[in-house]
């Protein structure tokens, strides 16, 4: 990973060659901090023992719950903080989430309608139904902008987004206030967890986040343009609408694949970029895999937090995250350092 340090990381004498040997050792500090903490914390040989052979003891515990909410953690963390800096880079906005296009809300909604109508409860339906929901709604949000023809600016999306969202959130607290079995259900899943998931249903998630990468990957220029301005991005003849729509696609695959298995998980989208950024500068070719990388340790390092504080009850890592990423939100408005996009 030849990932270069931004001008002002540089200027403080950091190496640039370090940064990548630094942000691969993190992963692997906080994967080993997943699998080996919580609210019964194993020894490393035990936990070694255990990959290796499945140990009896401790197998129900590494392999049925810390491994995949490890994996888990790493894959949504990373399409958050991707799919943070594709928003942020398409908005120009550095206080823009990826739930701002409607995708955590029509993910919210589908999976109410489906414990209220049918009564779904199995893992991979529901995580099936997020990603449905989601999908569709980020389509209503661009049918929507695009009806009065201003896809060149980011505007129309976001108030198409922000519409969309209230409306689906209105659908969504109807049916749940009104019915106390959805509410129930729809309880566990909204709150944002890692814990209690499992890889089952994953396969098809990931392929969805491979190719919402795919996807962001081949905009890293168009990005890069228009952080000069969609006039000075047309001028330098990049097809706005094409890069609108390339990019709403991105953010819905990777926001979407996120959102099915663990529910909607708030922050690290906007938390991600802006450390990616202080490490690697704008430039969307390094960006955007310094922000997956980030957004994977940082969603991980809450998980592994919310364990600790919550006890044998465990916290949901949405509490912890919502923590940071208020004290990071007030942070960027004082400092008055909104990142130049």
């Amino acid at each position: 990973m030849s990932l270069l340090l931004s001008p002002t990381a540089r200027r403080r004498g950091v190496a640039p060659v370090l940064i990548g040997p630094a942000l691969i050792g993190a992963v692997v500090l906080v994967v080993a901090a997943s699998l080996l903490l919580g609210s019964n914390p194993l020894a490393p040989d035990v936990v070694v023992r255990a990959l290796l052979d499945r140990d009896r003891d401790v197998g129900a515990v590494v392999w049925g719950s810390r491994v995949p909410r490890t994996v888990l953690g790493l894959v949504v963390g990373a399409c958050l903080g991707a799919a943070g800096a594709v928003m942020q880079g398409q908005t120009r906005n550095p206080l823009a989430d990826p739930g701002l296009f409607g995708v955590s809300a029509g993910a919210s909604l589908a999976v109410v309608l489906g414990l209220h109508v049918a009564g779904v409860g199995s893992v991979t339906a529901t995580a099936l139904l997020a990603m449905l929901g989601a999908l569709l709604a980020a389509t209503a949000v661009f049918g929507i902008a695009a009806l009065g023809r201003g896809l060149a600016s980011p505007v129309p999306l976001a108030l198409a987004g922000t519409a969309v969202t209230a409306l689906l959130g209105a659908a969504t607290s109807y049916l749940v206030l009104t019915d106390e079995t959805t509410l129930a259900g729809y309880r566990i899943w909204v709150v944002g967890s890692l814990s209690g998931r499992t890889l089952e249903g994953l396969g098809p998630v990931a392929a969805l986040a491979g190719l919402g990468a795919l996807l962001a990957a081949t905009q890293v220029r168009a990005l890069d343009a228009l952080a000069l301005g969609t006039e000075v991005a047309a001028g330098l003849g990049q097809s706005l609408l094409r890069t609108r729509l390339l990019g709403l696609a991105a953010i819905t695959l990777l926001t979407a694949s996120a959102v099915a298995v663990t529910g909607p998980i708030g922050f690290v989208g906007l938390t991600a970029p802006h450390v990616a950024r202080a490490l690697v500068g704008g430039t969307h070719a390094r960006l955007l895999p310094a922000s997956a990388v980030v957004g994977a340790v940082v969603l991980l390092a809450c998980d592994v937090v919310a364990r600790m504080l919550g006890g044998l009850g465990e916290l949901s890592v949405g509490v912890v995250l919502s923590v940071l990423g208020g004290v990071v939100f007030v942070a960027i408005v004082r400092r008055g350092r909104m990142a130049e996009l």
